[in-house]
């Protein structure tokens, strides 16, 4: 793979973040970034995401809309040509996957 590819995928996956920044479960006033609700991003050699993301639970009211809500964001972000969302709950989310940003923003720390 070219140095300039990895450098485009490597921009392509700030940008993604910076966009997952954007997105909040609606019970909790943190982004899913920080939540630690995505385990993996992936962009492939084709600028295809593939964003591998669980939620705070199997039962969360979200569970139908959020993951198409990423879905439809991370395609809109500029040089993605597709995206897709990946949802597994293996590891099973739990409160020590969060940033220290978001532990400090919910009285954790």
């Amino acid at each position: 793979m070219s140095d300039d590819l990895e450098t485009r995928r490597k921009q392509l996956e700030e940008r993604i973040i910076d966009t997952l920044r954007t997105i909040y479960d609606p019970e909790i006033p943190v982004d899913i970034y920080e939540l630690g609700l995505i385990y993996n991003i992936e962009v492939n050699e084709a600028l295809e995401a593939v964003v591998t993301m669980t939620l705070t639970s199997p039962s969360c009211p979200v569970a139908e809309s959020m993951p198409l809500e990423v879905e439809e964001k991370v395609g809109k972000v500029p040089g993605i040509t597709k995206s897709k969302v990946n949802l597994t709950f293996d590891p099973p989310w739990d409160k020590d996957m969060m940033s220290e940003a978001a532990m400090l923003e919910l009285g954790f720390m």
